[in-house]
Parts: C-alpha cells; structure tokens; sequence
C-alpha cells in the first residue's frame, strides 16, 4: 500500500511540473501570436476617399478590415476615411481648385478640399473635368464596380412595350419620346447626374441617325426637359404612387436610370414596381472609377495602392451584390438581386464616338460628343436673350480649305443651326458690321432682338441674306454698341449675350481706340446686371491677345480657331455658358 501509494505521488508530481510546462509553452505561444498578429506600425497615415453613396458603404467596411489587419506604409499605420460624396459636389471642388467650371455644376463652397482619392460613379465626370482643367490628370482610373444604365418604367407601362420579352432599342424609343405618344418621360438633369448623361448620349446617338437629326434630337431633348429633375430622388418621387390606373397614367412613365436605382427603389416595396429596360445598344455604363489624385503625397500614394488590390478582392465584391452593384466586368456579384431580364455581363460596351473627333477616352467616349451632347442641352432647354453679330468685312470671302464654302458662308451656317437650336422661348437679334454700312456706323442692325415666337422666319431670311462687303472691321465700335444694346433690354431669369463672329482685328479709322473702349465697358459693366460677351475669332489675322482683353473686362470668353469648320462645336460652348449669376 505505501509503494503503491509512494508512487501516486511521484506520478502526480511529474504530471504537475509537465502541466506547468504546457501552460509555459501555450502562454509563450499565445504572447508570440499576440505580438505577430498585432499591426508592425505606428503612427496614423490617413487616406481620404470620396465615393460615390451606393458604393460607399462596401468600401468602408473593406477598408476598416485592411486597416484592423495591419495596412502600413513604410512601418506607419493607414487608416482610411471615406466620406460618401456626391460626385456633382466633388466635381464642382476639383474644378474650383482649378480655377475653372463646368457647365450646370456651379460652384463649391469654400470648404469642399478634393480628397486623395476620389470614386465617382461614372469616367464621365473626369472627362468632363479634363475638358476644362489643364494638369488634371487622375491616376489608376480602373473600374471597381458596374452599373448598367437603364431606362426605368413602372411595369404596367412597360408591359405595354413588350416587356420583358420584346427588345427595345434607343431608335424606337426616341420615337415615342417625340411622337407625342403619351409617353411621360423625364431624366436627372444631365449636367449634374452621370446615369441622366448616359441615357441623353444614347437618344443623340439615335437621334443622329435619323433623316433631320437636328430636329429629331432637339425636339427629344425639350421633351425630356419638361420631365426634368436637379435631383435623382425628387425624379424617383415622380413614378407612381397608386395602383390605380389614373395615377399610373399621370405618373412619370420613363427615366434613365441606373440599376442599382431600380434595384434600390423596388427594395422599399413601392405599390408599382418599376421595370429595368436594358436598351440597344448599350448606353455608357456607370463605371465606378478608382481615381488616384494629381497632389497626393507620396505616402498616401502608396495607402491608394494598397487600397486599390484590397478593391480586388473576392471579399469587397461580395459586399457588392448587397448594394445592388455588379463586379467591374459587369457580372452579377454574390447576393445581387437582379431586376427581371438582366443580362450577365451588361454595361460593358464602349459608347459610340463621332468618326471625326479628337482624342477617347471614358471607355471610348469622346470628350467632343460630351461637349456637343452637354451644350445642346443646355441652348435647347435653358431661356436666353442673344444678339448675334457677324463680320462681313472683305476678309470673309476667304475660302476655307477642305469645302467649297468661304468663311461668310461657314459662319452663317453656324448661326442657322443654332437657331434651329433654340426654341420659342428664346429673344434673339441679328447685326453685321465690317466698316461704313450705314454712314459712318460699322455696324447694321439687321433683325432688333425679340422672341423667336415672332420672328423666326425674319430671321432665318437675314441670315440667308447675309454677304461680305470690301470693307475694313470696326470691332470696337460695333462691341459697345452691341454691349450696350443687350444691356438696355436686359431681363431676369435668363442668359443676356453677345455672340460676334470676326475674322480680323480691329480697322476702323476714326473709330473708338481699345483703351476707350476698354473704359466704357469697364465703366457700365454692372455685376446685378451680367451681359455675356462672347467673342470668336476665325483665321490666322486674329488677334487673340485683343479679344481676350475685350471680354476680361466686360464679363465673358473669347475662342480663337484657325479652322473655321471647328466653330460651330466652338459657338454651341459659348452659348450654354452661363455667367455664375444665372446659375
């Protein structure tokens, strides 16, 4: 009994001085993979990122994982801050940075600072910002996400035209759009909202290939403004709020939309669901952009790298489908709901660009057709009060290389499709000048301003009318006089302007001088009161430096082009830009 008992004790006693050294071990261990597991960093290196709302979310959540895992520049830790941003208000901040704008964006407030990286829901906004801000040039710029832009319809209404088992293109579309068929149609201001952009792109491109395309795109366009909306939710408050027949036909019954709002929308159980029309051919994408910005600090340069290969993973797409986003290839990610008819993959396709336009970007798009798109909109949609006035001095018999077409003709050209642009609402008037057309007067007056209503076809006939002389240019001269004669009329409300075409400096002996008439301009100008005079210049005789200090001093923009068959893209600009008063 004692042995065995003897025995017990040393057993136990090994087996307590073996368990102790287990703990030992174990404890050593855990304190090992405490200190490995811990981030290797200290500090805090901050990133700021502006994303777009619907994709937000996603990205924070990744981004605070790879933070809690250890994400480190150079042994200091990374934290991420995404502010969920609207990509209007961003765009307005970078362009206020540098000191230009974009058109229907206005201006940002003093405290909008661009972020290191920014992810806009479309690569249309940094189209549009490199249009305009030279140096801007965004790095990386690949896809993370993907949303097809669609045309929404409550599917009662869509039922009607042959969803979902019936193709709709762009072309027919158009077609009800102008036919006055009944159809209630609207859209997101284009100039602010990329999906609104898309849809406007696609019906110019139909539009285009139709037997009067400006006809046919301008009157698509006053139609879609008489639907418009400054804001996606107010548009979305618009589709029908009953079940009821009556209210479906009152309701708005067509929008181009993306389809994470479609997606977005019918989550919340609206009584009538809308329907996701997926249109032929593919409209421009909402592209989700990562965008990696021109002053970032080398540090945080390389905190956007690795938050870009974390945007890769299997992890943040699947946190995609849960915000009604596809993957960057436009594939359907894990638990997205997708609306009934859609595609896999969509929203990949590569807009059509004009054949003769400068350089691509955006997934093919041409800056040029975005330009054309955006200000056509705007002369077609927005009032305004013009004088037109053309040179008609000897100099414009010269021909224009490439046409049959002297520089006259080309710019008369330019004013008649401008007008077509411009619609019943609209004040417009028309002079010429060269030097001595009536007396010693450089200037003729040859239709006063007043509405289209009333005087289109006058109109259209003084264009139509129109010759060189084998007089000089009385440039200055005739810009006061033009000045003061839109000053006089003034009215609220809408855009007050001077176009006038040259294609020389100013010859006008006897006539006012440039300082003279830099004074009077200076002295009359009147802020509560904006004239925008625009100035455009054609040919190699122009003095640009001369024009350029004409409009710095009464509030406006001068164009120079050796090439006159570039001034109608050139006068469409002009014309939709808006003094910021009239914003």
């Amino acid at each position: 009994m004692s042995g065995r008992h003897r025995n017990h004790g040393r057993i136990s006693g090994a087996a307590l001085a073996g368990a102790a050294a287990l703990v030992l071990v174990v404890a050593g261990a855990w304190f090992g993979y405490q200190r490995l597991a811990q981030p290797a960093c200290s500090g805090q290196l901050t990133l700021k990122v502006a994303a777009t709302p619907e994709v937000a979310p996603a990205v924070q959540a990744v981004a605070d994982q790879w933070s809690k895992d250890g994400a480190a520049v150079e042994g200091v830790c990374v934290g991420v801050q995404v502010d969920a941003a609207q990509p209007v208000d961003v765009a307005a901040a970078v362009a206020g940075q540098h000191n230009v704008s974009l058109p229907g964006v206005g201006q940002a407030s003093g405290a909008d600072v661009p972020p290191d990286v920014w992810i806009p829901d479309s690569s249309t906004w940094l189209l549009r910002l490199q249009s305009v801000a030279s140096g801007f040039e965004p790095t990386n710029r690949a896809s993370i996400a993907r949303s097809p832009v669609v045309v929404a319809m409550p599917e009662p209404v869509a039922a009607k035209v042959g969803w979902p088992g019936k193709q709709l293109t762009w072309t027919s579309l158009l077609n009800q759009v102008t036919s006055g068929a009944g159809l209630r149609t609207g859209i997101v201001e284009p100039t602010r909202d990329a999906a609104g952009l898309s849809g406007l792109l696609s019906l110019g491109q139909a539009a285009n290939s139709s037997a009067d395309a400006q006809k046919s795109g301008t009157k698509a366009m006053r139609a879609l403004a008489t639907g418009r909306s400054q804001l996606r939710d107010d548009l979305l408050a618009r589709f029908p709020r009953s079940a009821e027949p009556a209210a479906i036909a009152a309701s708005l019954s067509a929008a181009s939309l993306s389809e994470e709002d479609v997606i977005a929308y019918n989550a919340k159980k609206p009584p009538i669901r809308l329907a996701a029309i997926y249109p032929e051919p593919a409209p421009l994408s909402l592209d989700y952009p990562y965008a990696v910005m021109p002053a970032i600090q080398a540090a945080q340069g390389k905190a956007a790298q690795g938050l870009f290969k974390v945007l890769g993973t299997d992890s943040f797409r699947s946190r995609l489908g849960a915000q009604g986003l596809r993957a960057p290839d436009g594939t359907f990610t894990p638990g997205f709901a997708a609306p009934q008819g859609a595609p896999s993959p969509a929203g990949t396709n590569p807009a059509a660009s004009a054949p003769t336009s400068g350089g691509t970007a955006a997934a093919g798009l041409d800056p040029v057709v975005v330009d054309r798109m955006l200000s056509s909109w705007s002369i077609s949609t927005q009032p305004g009060r013009l004088l037109s006035v053309i040179d008609v001095s000897g100099s414009m018999k010269a021909d224009v290389p490439g046409t049959s077409l002297n520089r006259e003709q080309v710019t008369v050209q330019t004013a008649a499709r401008g007008l077509a642009l411009f619609d019943d609402t609209w004040e417009v008037g028309l002079w010429t000048f060269s030097t001595k057309l009536v007396g010693k007067q450089p200037w003729r007056q040859v239709v006063g301003i007043g509405p289209l209503s009333a005087q289109r076809d006058v109109l259209q006939q003084g264009l139509a009318s129109i010759q060189p002389s084998s007089g000089d240019t009385g440039l200055y001269d005739t810009t006061l006089a033009a000045y003061k004669t839109v000053q006089e009329g003034w009215q609220p409300g809408r855009v007050n302007s001077v176009v006038l075409f040259t294609d020389g400096k100013n010859e006008n002996p006897g006539g006012i001088t440039q300082s003279r008439l830099l004074a009077e301009l200076k002295r009359i100008r009147d802020p509560e009161r904006p004239i925008q005079l625009i100035m455009i210049g054609i040919g190699d005789e122009v003095n640009q430096a001369e024009l350029a200090s004409i409009v710095k001093v009464s509030g406006g923009l001068s164009f120079v082009t050796k090439d006159p068959s570039k001034i109608g893209d050139i006068f469409l600009k002009a014309v939709a830009a808006r003094p910021p008063s009239t914003r």
